[in-house]
């Protein structure tokens, strides 16, 4: 008898069917799994072995060869032991094989029995789902999967739970969607004292969906403004909470098993790897650009990266997607995030400080800016300075605006931004200024004639790229957004190239 359990694997965040098949034919004793399985794949007939003997079951003397199929893609992960214990007991007639024929299964046995949560459980739900079956996983992976909808879902906590509910002695309570606490422990801007060019950069790229770029000496506080970004970037619909939520669950990095209502802040440090940054690894894991979609990546002490990895950046920010090649598939994970990068305008970040600049100041200005290729910099929407902050600005008291009243500003500002592409563009889903491009942005970020002139003239004198002009336009249509005006207007735009700053090669040529 072949008994046959669906299943799933992932090729980024999206799930395929896989049929696990077992027999049990006579010959030698020997358990066999074949199908490209990896190592924690092939290490699973010794945990369902011991399952199995803890619920009381053995397993026959006979040759039981379990296939993963389709046999020519890998397969990777624990997820598996349970279609395989599953399978097993359906062609020891413990279960009748019809009790699991429109179901997905999926999850990991421990020694004793029990069910442990495994990665994947989200997307894995919504596969199920969309083919009209039901879905069994563990217990403490249930409140994750139940945000699937439309799926029978059964939780379980252990083997023997599952059993007795398929023969109808006991009865499994369907889980119920879980939702993480939001413990709204964002930093605010109030704390910052001083730095009101910087806070009104911030407050334009919560407004638009920019990419910044700051550049400032230690201690001028880039930092702090990055990670108060969150606290005044606007709550994530329902369709992005789902959208990184899954990506968090791929990587096994979705807390408690709810759904995320937060937007992610990534901080990764300057000595990240290419794979811990765009994805990849020995099971192209979802990186640092991914985990951060529909939030922010904050990449500090930009120069120090390792200019391979900070080149893969360029593909994912303006595509939203990274694509991980393998010579057996290609994996695509989402990557749309918001860039904020900050660095020293020097090695020894004492540019504009005779008395602290090392000696070789200002070359090593031109020369350690370039690290940061052209086209990289050019993707960059806004650039600004974040001088030191003076004694006279840390001995004033707090402002009285914080980061609720500037959030507010910012909901507003989307707001206009969704109404409009709601109208424009309803199937382009374009959701800030920062995804606009095309005719669509001649369209909308059209400047009056004062405003074009100034542009034009800015183009060459500034040696704008098309892209830097592009984004002068999409700058440009933010801060009207944020006027809540229709059109642009000159002062819009001459704010805007103000946040263009020099080409750091063309620094170090005038440095040379």
């Amino acid at each position: 008898m072949v008994a046959s359990i669906t299943t799933v694997g992932f090729q980024g965040i999206d799930a395929r069917s896989i049929d696990v098949q077992v027999q049990i034919a006579g010959g030698m004793p020997t358990f066999t799994i074949v199908g490209l399985p990896d190592k924690a794949v092939s290490e699973a007939k010794e945990r369902v072995r011991a399952a199995l003997t803890a619920i009381g079951l053995a397993l026959p003397p006979e040759r039981i060869t379990v296939n993963l199929s389709p046999a020519d893609i890998p397969k990777e992960g624990s997820h598996f032991d349970l279609p395989i214990a599953l399978g097993l007991l359906v062609a020891m007639e413990v279960i009748p094989e019809d009790a699991l024929a429109d179901k997905v299964v999926m999850g990991e046995l421990g020694l004793d029995g029990s069910l442990r949560s495994v990665t994947g459980a989200l997307p894995a739900a919504m596969h199920a789902s969309a083919m009209d079956a039901g879905f069994i996983c563990p217990e403490t992976s249930g409140p994750e999967a139940a945000w699937a909808g439309g799926a029978d879902i059964w939780a379980a906590s252990s083997l023997i739970a599952l059993i007795n509910h398929i023969k109808g002695t006991q009865v499994l309570t369907p889980p119920e969607p879980k939702v993480m606490e939001s413990a709204n422990n964002h930093l605010d801007l109030r704390d910052i004292k001083g730095q009101e060019t910087a806070k009104r950069a911030l407050e334009l790229v919560a407004a638009g969906g920019h990419n910044l770029l700051m550049v400032g000496p230690p201690g001028s506080g880039k930092s702090m403004l990055a990670s108060r970004l969150p606290g005044i970037l606007p709550p994530m619909t329902p369709e992005e909470a789902l959208e990184t939520s899954m990506v968090a669950s791929i990587a096994g990095a979705l807390e408690e098993n709810g759904l995320s209502q937060t937007r992610p802040f990534r901080n990764p440090h300057h000595n990240a790897s290419m794979p811990a940054l765009i994805g990849g690894g020995a099971r192209a894991k979802p990186g640092e650009v991914s985990l951060a979609h529909n939030g922010v990546l904050f990449l500090d002490e930009l120069p120090e990266f390792n200019r391979a990895t900070l080149e893969a950046l360029r593909q994912p920010m303006e595509s939203g997607r990274a694509v991980i090649a393998r010579a057996m598939a290609h994996v695509n994970y989402p990557a749309r995030f918001q860039m904020i990068a900050a660095m020293n305008p020097c090695k020894c970040g004492y540019l504009d400080d005779a008395g602290l600049a090392c000696s070789r100041a200002p070359r090593c200005a031109g020369d350690y800016q370039a690290k940061i290729s052209g086209p990289l910099y050019d993707r960059m929407d806004v650039h600004i300075d974040v001088p030191a902050v003076s004694a006279a600005d840390l001995s004033l008291p707090p402002p009285a605006e914080g980061s609720a009243e500037v959030a507010a500003r910012v909901e507003r500002a989307r707001t206009i931004q969704q109404v409009r592409y709601a109208d424009l563009a309803p199937d382009a889903k374009l959701r800030c200024n920062a995804e606009v491009d095309g005719t669509l942005l001649e369209e909308i970020a059209a400047p009056d004639v004062a405003g074009r002139a100034l542009l034009n003239s800015a183009v060459g004198g500034m040696k704008l790229s098309a892209r830097g002009y592009h984004r002068v336009l999409r700058v440009a249509r933010t801060l009207a957004d944020m006027e809540a005006v229709e059109n642009v207007r000159e002062h819009h735009i001459a704010e805007a190239l103000a946040y263009r700053r020099i080409s750091p090669q063309v620094l170090a040529r005038k440095t040379g």
